[in-house]
């Protein structure tokens, strides 16, 4: 559970981790979480052996986040329970019987990711039963952003997704204040993570007087 690491400033979370070379950024940038995709269509998927290669190169401290869309529960708490992630994060919209399932299967903590289009889509997430809630634009890693201007009054906190970059990521938290701040193609070149425009925003976020 990430209940006792939870403080008032803005989390950061490096999504979409694939080589030893990305690895070795997150470790001098010291993200708080970093995401291993594991959905089958993603041009960012990697395999389990890949993911327990980079989780034994990454630093003591950083959350690891499994990204999954509609797969086996059994198979994210084999991964949970080996310790190749810390977290499952749900992307493809599974229902509230899906998580209750995983629960049953393993105490860690669950992320649930919502697509939010309307108002409708924020109440849904707001009802959540995962530990965390992701807000994102499409199906996720597409570099877009939503219409921020819907979540001026929601209580729930939660990690923003959806069109992060270092250029916008300091409006993001002031405007909004999310729990945590999640990027993947903002902080990539020509479909690879960019030491040069990682650092950016991690200044960019811890930088003071926001």
């Amino acid at each position: 559970m990430m209940e006792s690491y939870i403080e008032s400033s803005t989390k950061i979370k490096f999504c979409g981790l694939r080589t030893t070379e990305d690895v070795e950024e997150v470790n001098l940038l010291r993200p708080d979480f970093v995401g291993f995709v594991f959905a089958e269509n993603s041009k960012r998927r990697i395999s389990e052996r890949q993911a327990e290669l980079l989780k034994s190169q990454l630093q003591p401290g950083i959350f690891k986040v499994g990204v999954f869309v509609r797969d086996d529960p059994e198979r994210i708490a084999n991964l949970l329970h080996a310790g190749t992630i810390d977290i499952a994060q749900l992307h493809g919209g599974e229902d509230t019987e899906y998580v209750r399932k995983l629960r049953e299967m393993t105490d860690h903590s669950i992320i649930q990711a919502f697509r939010i289009d309307s108002e409708a889509d924020l109440l849904a997430a707001a009802k959540s039963e995962a530990d965390y809630i992701l807000l994102d634009s499409g199906n996720g890693g597409t570099g877009t952003k939503f219409n921020w201007e819907l979540l001026k009054d929601f209580q729930r906190p939660y990690f923003l997704a959806g069109g992060l970059d270092p250029e916008n990521v300091r409006d993001a938290i002031r405007i909004l204040h999310p729990f945590a701040v999640d990027v993947s193609s903002g902080i990539e070149t020509n479909g690879r993570k960019d030491p040069k425009k990682m650092e950016l925003f991690v200044e960019n976020v811890r930088r003071p007087e926001l």
